[in-house]
């Protein structure tokens, strides 16, 4: 039986493209758009009721940092809040003098952002509790660059800064873990970038995944659900968006510094 040859993904997708400010306009406030699939078909996540959380993995200058901007960017023009991870210093720069970014570099500092995130996912559990859901606070995206490097730096810095009596375990790393674990029901999602796989990462809370350039055995340990692993391309903006066992061909959306910026204010009225 003949079937109809499906239309190759795009060259690349952009914020200047026509109908895709519209299309983004369009979207309900849980859901981003990743990019486009083959037949320019929306690739999309729905934070409430697919997948809480996001991991991006590709190798480095594979766009793993500019597709987790497109994600922020999109998170925050919908009210949302954003917390960023960055020991790089440089891969979100554009966020830091937005009102509701909180930028964090140093590891010091990451650590005690992350402590105070588990109080804040705390009282957004018992608020939840009170009054039967969290749909009146604002939703918060922890933008986390390098999360498996970042995650061992976390690691380190509290074997040295730790004191007698104190757990051995990271309270960062375990308030990583507790956000993966409970943060949908507290409308705090993680958007983690990094350029392999590492179990500290956590798959499973993973619902969604996007691979870009990496290796067979990131494949295997990443999205081993997929059985046969698609081949890499080098082309920008080519992921593949794994969702339960199926790998999409993907386009992402790449958005540049100054459009995410941008983004935060844009309004439906800018199109006309």
């Amino acid at each position: 039986m003949w079937k109809p040859k499906k239309s190759p993904l795009p060259q690349q997708l952009r914020l200047t493209d026509l109908g895709v400010r519209e299309q983004l306009q369009a979207l309900p406030v849980s859901q981003v758009l990743i990019g486009l699939g083959t037949d320019r078909q929306s690739v999309c996540i729905d934070l409430d009721n697919d997948s809480p959380h996001v991991l991006v993995c590709s190798a480095s200058g594979g766009g793993t940092s500019t597709t987790l901007r497109t994600l922020a960017a999109q998170l925050l023009h919908h009210g949302g809040h954003v917390l960023v991870l960055d020991t790089k210093r440089i891969s979100q720069a554009w966020a830091r003098a937005l009102p509701t970014v909180t930028y964090r570099r140093d590891i010091a500092d990451i650590h005690d952002a992350l402590v105070g995130l588990r109080a804040e996912l705390k009282h957004r559990i018992n608020h939840a509790d009170q009054h039967g859901d969290t749909d009146d606070l604002p939703r918060l995206a922890v933008v986390f660059e390098s999360a498996g490097h970042t995650l061992r730096q976390l690691a380190r810095h509290w074997d040295k800064v730790r004191q007698a009596g104190e757990a051995k375990t990271s309270p960062a790393v375990d308030a990583y873990e507790e956000l993966l674990f409970a943060g949908r029901e507290a409308r705090i999602h993680i958007l983690a970038g990094a350029q392999s796989y590492s179990a500290a990462l956590g798959r499973e809370q993973f619902s969604t995944v996007l691979l870009g350039r990496v290796t067979t055995r990131t494949w295997s340990q990443a999205a081993p659900q997929v059985a046969t692993v698609p081949k890499a391309s080098t082309h920008p903006g080519r992921f593949h968006t794994v969702q339960g066992v199926t790998a999409h061909p993907t386009q992402v959306l790449l958005m540049t510094e100054a459009e995410a910026a941008d983004w935060l204010t844009a309004t439906e009225t800018e199109e006309d």
